[in-house]
């Protein structure tokens, strides 16, 4: 999908005042968050991403619509400085034609980026049942192993993935550790969902309901 028809898509959604509208652009994180960015200009606040579609390769995102009066100030400034957004014209915070970020914009995406990208290594990061699934399968495939092969290369090649599994875990927790700090710094605050999933919010946002990410 072009440029154009992932900006005009967005806008759409809107323009019909949405309660919730979805990115869900084929590419990085990095253009969701610009995405999200635009929303955000149009009174938009980020709700949540997670991973979808064939073999989760589709970073989907969720945008809320800021009850907030300072957010209606904002989406009326946004409409009046760039009349044409979708139509060819400008698009805020974006360079023309392109989803990358201008230099106002750039912190702005930087901060998407790592909400976006935070949420959605949930995905990836194993809890201690996923864990022990995880070793439990390098178990069963010693096992299986013995029967084509050594006692000695059975164990090692079980050891071997039991191994890379262990490291991909740390590293995932490592660089989620590292977003985590980050967000802290930018004034974001960590919260616990219903399902026990570490979110992280703006001061005076709550986790979304059913259409109001401020609602109790």
């Amino acid at each position: 999908m072009s440029v154009e028809r992932h900006i005009a898509g967005l806008l759409q959604q809107i323009a019909r005042q949405q309660d919730i509208v979805e990115i869900a652009p084929q590419g990085s994180t990095a253009k969701a968050a610009a995405l999200a960015q635009v929303a955000e200009q149009y009174g938009y606040t980020y709700g949540t991403a997670y991973r979808t579609g064939f073999r989760n390769s589709l970073v989907q995102v969720r945008m809320y619509r800021d009850p907030r009066p300072d957010a209606r100030v904002r989406e009326a400034a946004t409409i009046t400085a760039h009349p044409q957004a979708g139509n060819g014209g400008t698009v805020p915070g974006l360079a023309q034609g392109s989803l990358k970020p201008r230099p106002e914009a750039a912190g702005a995406v930087a901060v998407l980026k790592d909400l976006i990208t935070f949420d959605v290594m949930a995905l990836y990061i194993a809890d201690r049942s996923q864990k022990v699934k995880g070793y439990l399968a390098c178990a069963v495939l010693t096992v299986i192993l013995l029967i084509d092969k050594t006692p000695i290369e059975a164990v090692a090649s079980g050891g071997a993935v039991a191994l890379l599994l262990t490291v991909a875990f740390e590293v995932g927790a490592i660089r989620r550790r590292k977003i985590a700090q980050r967000l802290t710094a930018a004034g974001f605050f960590s919260v616990r969902d219903e399902q026990g999933s570490l979110r992280f919010l703006r001061p005076g946002q709550q986790l979304p309901g059913h259409s109001n990410p401020f609602a109790a």
